[in-house]
C-alpha cells in the first residue's frame, strides 16, 4: 500500500471511489470542490493506493486550533486490510508535526461500523456537542 497526497489528476478517481463505496453524498462531492481543497492545501487529502489503484481517502484539515478528519472512505473490495487505520495514523502524525493537540473526526452515527472503527482508533463521541451545518 502507498499513502500520498492527492493531485489534480486524482479528482475524478476520488469522486468515483466515493460513489463506488456508497459514501454518504454531500454538496461538495464534485470536481470543483475537490479541486479547491487540493489547491488550498496540498496536504489536505490523503490517498491510499494498491498497485496504482485508488482504494482510500481521508481529508485532513487543520485550522490552527484543532485537526479535523473526514471523508474516510475505503473501497468495499479493500476493507479490513488496515487501509483506514494507516490513513488515520498518517493524518495524526502529520497533524502532530504541525502542532495540533486535539483532533476530531466527523462520523455518521448511524453507521455502526464507522463508529466502531473510530472508537477502536481511540476517538470518543461527545454527545453534549451537536454539529450545525449550513450549505451556502
Amino acid at each position: 500500500m502507498n499513502l500520498r497526497h492527492a493531485r489534480y489528476a486524482d479528482i475524478e478517481p476520488i469522486l468515483a471511489l466515493w460513489k463506488a463505496a456508497d459514501a454518504a453524498p454531500t454538496v461538495t462531492d464534485d470536481a470543483s470542490s475537490v479541486d479547491r481543497l487540493i489547491h488550498r492545501d496540498r496536504s489536505a487529502m490523503l490517498l491510499a493506493e494498491e498497485d496504482g489503484t485508488l482504494v482510500g481517502t481521508l481529508i485532513v484539515g487543520y485550522d490552527g486550533w484543532r485537526g479535523h478528519l473526514y471523508r474516510m472512505v475505503v473501497h468495499p473490495d479493500f476493507r479490513r486490510r488496515g487501509i483506514a487505520r494507516a490513513l488515520v495514523e498518517e493524518a495524526e502524525e502529520h497533524l502532530r508535526s504541525i502542532g495540533c493537540k486535539r483532533i476530531d473526526a466527523f462520523v455518521l452515527e448511524r453507521e455502526a461500523h464507522a463508529v466502531g472503527f473510530w472508537t477502536a482508533c481511540g476517538y470518543a463521541g461527545q454527545p453534549e456537542i451537536g454539529r450545525f451545518v449550513k450549505s451556502t
